[in-house]
Order: structure tokens, then sequence, then C-alpha cells
């Protein structure tokens, strides 16, 4: 069946931002809708990332919908395959995914000035929208490391973020490049099954206690049968979630005792003084992402791993050679090195209304949109976890439904105010930005110490937010018409009310 050529709405990507308004614009009765999904189902990130040990870093009681509560959570902290599951089901519940359409992807979107509209091209045809509201996020492309020979190696290689599970690694030489968020995932799976590991360290992150536990039976049917328990378990978690934010846009300091925890971690895990010392960090806590292991420590100081910090010179087709010339052998290569996070690759196919795409104009200016929602040029185009809207504490399924009741708001506004089009002006955005980037300023990613892949190539930090995420739900809580340009609808002419 082939997608409509004509929708109100169209939304990009099926993850949890995609999901979240699709259910949300068919509450508000707003039905003529599309979401357009490259791969063949729900899902997103969670997904696409199916590597051993794939789980979040984020309390399962948080990081899910708040109209959408799952008692059946197995644990605290839930595992890849858990998620996806959940976000099927709730997709499934809610009766939208006939207006899913899957294995289609976006080629091109561009604004039409003269129809007022988006006229985006896919895989499986042209479809014209009002609308063009943009769920594919930052983890949603993965990147390799630039590294000479890389493509000549023979053995098996892939991105943690789309794992070949038909590569048998067990009692095989593998390495793996990164040491970031999967990659403390990958490592204690891979430690237990391979004949050797080599874990490539470019920089230590910090990495504290993973609180995780079990959910007995008996707390589970509590859940199911006491909505008013599993509001104490999500409200309690996000404040103590948020009780995060002073130590890294405030004073760095307060975060003393997280950094004697994550110490503790190191010193519980390797035995061995020179071990600890290479991965204890040299910056301060927060200014790279935190981690929360308890087994990665461990795997590190395994007989059968070995961690090297030094550089990476080139790849030959069955090893990898670092810069002091040492040639290590090895069967497989797992690059953990991250995703397009400062460009969003989706950019360079969105074009406005001078023509321009998105990355062309964030080429010069950086990466930045008014509320991390809605960007000058581009009238109608509603972002999902957008520039600065990033978080190095908490559920980024917060953030989501903050967006997406701004997205509901504007598109009741143009409803009512018989607008054809909306676009922030650029003075607006150019304020906004300002403000938060002078906040920016005052950060622990700014003043921490460390170079982050929260930092575009101009040093700016335009991927986190640096307040409490209550506050931008505040600033997300109603649409704000004052700061946009509206295009009226045409007036109907009498020959339009008598057709």
């Amino acid at each position: 069946m082939l997608p409509p050529s004509r929708v109100e709405h169209l939304v990009v990507g099926a993850g949890f931002a995609g999901l979240c308004a699709a259910i949300k614009l068919q509450e508000d009765g707003e039905t003529d809708f599309l979401v357009l999904e490259k791969a063949g189902d729900v899902g997103g990130t969670w997904r696409d990332n199916t590597y051993p040990g794939a789980a979040c870093d984020v309390p399962s009681q948080l990081y899910s919908f708040s109209f959408a509560p799952n008692p059946d959570w197995t644990s605290s902290f839930s595992a890849q395959p858990e998620i996806h599951a959940y976000l099927q089901r709730v997709a499934r519940e809610a009766g939208v995914l006939d207006r899913f359409v899957f294995d289609t992807r976006l080629e091109d979107a561009r604004w039409d000035d003269d129809a007022r509209q988006w006229v985006c091209t896919t895989s499986r045809g042209v479809i014209r929208s009002r609308t063009l509201v943009v769920g594919a996020g930052a983890l949603s492309e993965p990147r390799l490391p630039d590294i000479d020979g890389l493509a000549d190696f023979r053995g098996d290689l892939f991105h943690s973020a789309r794992w070949d599970h038909a590569a048998d690694l067990a009692g095989k030489r593998v390495a793996v490049i990164g040491t970031g968020a999967s990659a403390i995932q990958i490592v204690p799976e891979l430690q237990r099954t391979v004949g050797h590991l080599d874990v490539y360290q470019r920089t230590a992150p910090w990495v504290i206690p993973r609180s995780d536990r079990r959910y007995s039976a008996l707390e589970r049917a509590a859940l199911r049968k006491l909505p008013g328990l599993r509001r104490a378990y999500r409200t309690g978690i996000y404040w103590a979630r948020e009780s995060y934010v002073p130590a890294f846009t405030i004073e760095r300091r307060i975060a003393w005792p997280a950094r004697q925890l994550a110490l503790a971690n190191i010193r519980r895990g390797i035995a061995d003084p020179a071990l600890r010392e290479r991965v204890t960090p040299s910056f301060a806590l927060g200014c790279k992402r935190v981690l929360i292991s308890n087994t990665y420590y461990p795997a590190l100081a395994a007989d059968n791993t070995e961690l090297v910090t030094d550089g990476i010179a080139r790849v030959t087709e069955d090893a990898i050679v670092t810069a002091d010339g040492t040639a290590r052998p090895v069967d497989a290569i797992v690059v953990a090195t991250g995703f397009f996070t400062t460009e969003l690759p989706i950019a360079s196919r969105i074009a406005g209304r001078t023509g321009r795409t998105l990355a062309e104009v964030w080429e010069e200016r950086g990466m930045s949109a008014y509320k991390g929602t809605t960007a000058p040029g581009f009238p109608n185009l509603f972002f999902r976890v957008g520039p600065n809207t990033g978080l190095g504490h908490s559920s980024m399924v917060f953030v989501i439904e903050s967006q997406v009741a701004y997205l509901r708001a504007a598109v009741r506004a143009m409803r009512e105010g018989r607008y054809a089009a909306v676009e922030p002006t650029e003075d607006a955005t150019d304020r906004w930005n300002d403000r938060l980037q002078r906040r920016m300023g005052r950060t622990v990613w700014s003043t921490g110490g460390c170079s982050s892949w929260y930092l575009d190539r101009h040093g700016r930090n335009t991927t986190l937010w640096p307040r409490a995420t209550f506050t931008m739900r505040a600033q997300l809580s109603s649409f704000d018409a004052a700061a946009y340009h509206r295009t009226p609808l045409p007036t109907p002419t009498r020959e339009d009310v008598t057709a």
C-alpha cells in the first residue's frame, strides 16, 4: 500500500518521539497524520541497539511515557528488549499503527512557500504536508572513526548500534574502540566469552555504580493495582535525578560525593594501582556523560582484557597498530564511537523558505533552534529532541512529552488563528540562544576541563539543556505566538463558499 500524497501532519521517525507525537495528535482529533519510518518497526534507538548488555541508564519508572505507565518492568533499569517491547505494546494499544508507514525513508523535504506546505520526497513517492515533525533523534546515525586502513580490515567489523549477530566472537581476539555509554555495557559481556579483548580508550570516563535491582512479583502486583504507588515511584525518581542539576549547572564542587562514589567504584573493581590510574578521569565529573556500571572495571581487570590508551595509528588487514608501533592482532573490531549528535544528518535533507538546508544554515551559526523546537526560515517545522534539549542526568522521555505539548499548542493556535504557517522570528531565536549559551558558560560542560561529544566544532554546547527539566517544561507549556511570524490562511472567496 502506497502512502497518501497529502496529509496534514507528517511525522518522521517511530521511536519514543514519533510515537508520542502520533498518540497526542490523535487525542487532539488531528487524525490526518502519517508517521514515516525508515526501518520496519517502532522503537528507534531501542529497536536498533541490540548489542550485548544494551540497557537504559535512567530508571524504568521514569524512562517511559507518563500517560502509559508500565507496572511490569522487571527491574529498576530495563534492558533493550523490554523497552522495545514496551514501545510496541504502547503503539498497538493506542491504535495508531494504521498511520505508520514502515520501510520508507525521507529522502528530501522542501518548503513550498506559495502553497504553504512541505513537499517531501520519500523512497515510496512524494507526500505533501502542512507541518513536518522531525523525530529522528541525535542517536540515530552511527559515526565511524576516521582511522587509516579501517576499510581494509578483513575480519568482522561493525558499529555497536548495528551489531552483527551473525558474527561468532566466542574465543576470538576482539577489539572494542571507545569507552562511552555503549562500550561499558558491551565490554563486560564480551569479556566473558571472547578469547582476548582489547579495549581502546582515548579518555577515561567517570563511572558510578549501577544501583539496579529486580522487582519482586509482589512489588509488580502492587504497582499494577495501586496507581498512586506508580506515581510516587516516578515522582521520587524524577526529583532524585533533578538533584544532580546544581552540580552540573551551578557549582561543580557539589558533585564531590558522586566523585568519591566513582573513585570507590574504581577501587572496588580494580586491584592494580597502575590500571586504576589509567581509568581515573582527569576532568570534572559531569563534563562528559557520567556512566553507570558495576561490571565494567572488573572486566578491564580480567586476565583476558588489555586496556590500550595509546592512540590508534592505523588498522591493517588483521591488526590494530597504535602510535607507539605496537601491532595487536585481532579477529573482530567493535566500533563504539558514538553518533552524529551535533550535526543531525537529517538536516541536510530539509530545505526551508529560502531553499537553503538546515545543514547549510547550521554550518554558519552552529546547530540552534527556538526553544529547541522550531527554526527561523523553516515554517511549520517542529523538532523532537532538537538542539539543546539533551540531558546529562534524567529521562529524555520527559523532554519529548514537553516538546510534543508545544507542538499540540502550536497546532491548536494554527487552527484557531487560521494560520497557514508559523515561523519563529530571528530576533526571538537569537535572544533565546544567546541566553542559553550565556548560561551554558557557567556549567561543568564548559568549565570541567574536557572535550566531549556535547560540543560542536565551534566549541559550543549545542546538545544539552543547561537548567532543570521543569523549567524546560514550563517554557514549552504554551505556544507563544508573539515570537512567531504568522501567515494567515487565504480568505475564502464567495466562489469558495458556494462551491
